[in-house]
């Protein structure tokens, strides 16, 4: 670059000029406080307001977000010790239910078993009863052929309770 052009157009500049350059200047930077600044400040203010406003918004949101996480998540595992507890006594239950019913079972096994043996003593006393009674007859019918007369019946007593010793030896 030539610097003896810059220096010869700094010398042709004269006091009326710089003063003009200093006025229009100065007018000019009025003008724009005036028109622009103004306008451009409270432009720039709002957007500020409106980046913090946002900001706190969404600060807020993550707050309540997170409340609302911890707040699941403690329903979560309610829920879940509830589920658990609920499983817990469905189980007692069914092994409650479950040995009543063996019990049951055994207890009814056990009458049944019970009147079964009292049945079987019952019939086998009737049926040593029967066959008493039968032998009894027999015995008599037997010894009157034989004796070739009749016995009192204090004598055809004496002779069946003899013959019924004679059948349990």
């Amino acid at each position: 670059m030539n610097y003896g052009m810059i220096s010869a157009a700094a010398e042709g500049l004269t006091y009326g000029d710089t003063i003009f350059g200093l006025v229009t200047f100065i007018a000019l930077v009025l003008l724009v406080g005036k028109f622009a600044w103004g306008p451009v400040t409270k432009m720039m203010a709002k957007r500020q307001d409106k980046i913090t406003s946002d900001l706190d918004y969404a600060d807020q949101s993550r707050d309540e977000a997170e409340k609302l996480l911890a707040q699941r998540k403690s329903e979560l595992q309610n829920t879940q010790a509830d589920a658990v507890k609920i499983i817990n006594t469905a189980k007692a239950n069914g092994e409650t239910q479950g040995k009543k019913i063996v019990a049951d079972a055994h207890a009814e096994a056990a009458d049944l078993k019970t009147k079964a043996e009292a049945d079987i003593a019952q019939a086998k006393q009737d049926a040593l009863n029967s066959a008493r009674d039968q032998v009894a007859d027999l015995s008599v019918a037997i010894a009157s052929k034989i004796i070739g007369k009749e016995l009192t019946a204090g004598d055809q007593q004496a002779l069946i309770d003899d013959y019924i010793k004679g059948l349990g030896d």
